[in-house]
């Protein structure tokens, strides 16, 4: 592994400035667990590591009581998040995806920007924040702008973050009433691995708690950047919400997947997953919203 020079700044300013002083021969570290892997493998070669760590405010996770809105730092651990009785009570679906990325290890030290920046099509924490609406602001040389999570991927390993470009913060806005929501994620084994589908559901009701006035279908591996159902979306509005027609959006949802064969899983055995689950999970987002009741 190469030598290089390890910085720390105290904020993302400064981090940005670091960045703007060494260019293209540093790199952005926050939990370490991709970087780190491909520095010992050669993959990148950076003369600066530039860590995010001592960056307070991007290792916040709080919920405005005022405006209800939840602001998760980019820095925040999986662990963080999966330990938070707010994450497991009001946000069920971060609580699933979250509690089962990697080992126990990887979750102490991996942080839920990490894992939207890698861009990998089996990203977990990518697939509640897309269904949660959630807002990505980014700090890079120009400023500040913000996007939707779901259009922070171009392709695998590839972002819409410019160069010097820091992922500050993903915002989570106020969640309805009668919502509920929930995350699967399937591998080969019950074991440390990459899914081999990853299916996240999330329904509100309205005040009758039987008229779908939202909902998101939202899958990980399924193409190759994670994915909205639009189609499954769409036939579940304004319609009662029953076993039956959360069949038939599955069926959609499969359909609209761009899955493909690979050597951890067959494109019709990823389809299969995708039918039959979106009904289960959506059935228990019901089960959630009945029980909050």
């Amino acid at each position: 592994m190469k030598a290089f020079k390890y910085l720390s700044p105290k904020t993302v300013e400064e981090a940005i400035a670091f960045h703007g002083q060494h260019s293209e021969t540093s790199k952005f570290i926050g939990g370490g667990t991709d970087v780190i892997v491909k520095l010992k493998e050669g993959w990148m070669e950076p003369d600066f590591l530039i860590s995010l760590k001592k960056i307070e405010e991007m290792s916040e996770l709080h919920k405005n009581e005022a405006t209800q809105e939840l602001s998760i730092g980019a820095m925040v651990t999986h662990a963080t998040l999966e330990k938070s009785l707010m994450i497991q009570n009001d946000y069920p679906i971060i609580y699933d995806a979250v509690s089962n990325i990697g080992s126990l290890q990887v979750r102490n030290v991996g942080t839920i920007g990490g894992n939207l920046i890698n861009a990998v099509p089996s990203a977990d924490g990518a697939i509640p924040l897309i269904a949660l609406d959630g807002v990505a602001l980014l700090h890079g040389p120009d400023g500040e702008r913000s996007c939707d999570v779901k259009d922070i991927f171009v392709a695998p390993y590839k972002t819409i973050l410019k160069p010097g470009e820091i992922l500050k913060k993903i915002a989570i806005p106020p969640q309805a009433s009668n919502t509920g929501s929930a995350y699967i994620k399937f591998g080969r084994r019950a074991a440390m691995e990459l899914p081999l589908i990853g299916i996240g559901v999330l329904l509100t009701l309205d005040e009758t708690k039987e008229i779908c006035i939202k909902a998101r279908i939202c899958l990980g591996v399924a193409a190759p950047v994670p994915m909205r159902a639009f189609g499954a979306e769409k036939l579940l509005v304004g319609k009662k919400i029953n076993e039956e027609i959360l069949i038939e959006a599955g069926k959609i949802a499969a359909d609209e997947s761009k899955v493909r064969d690979s050597v951890r899983g067959k494109a019709w055995h990823r389809k299969e997953m995708i039918r039959v689950h979106v009904r289960r999970i959506g059935l228990k987002c019901l089960e959630i919203i009945k029980n909050n009741s």
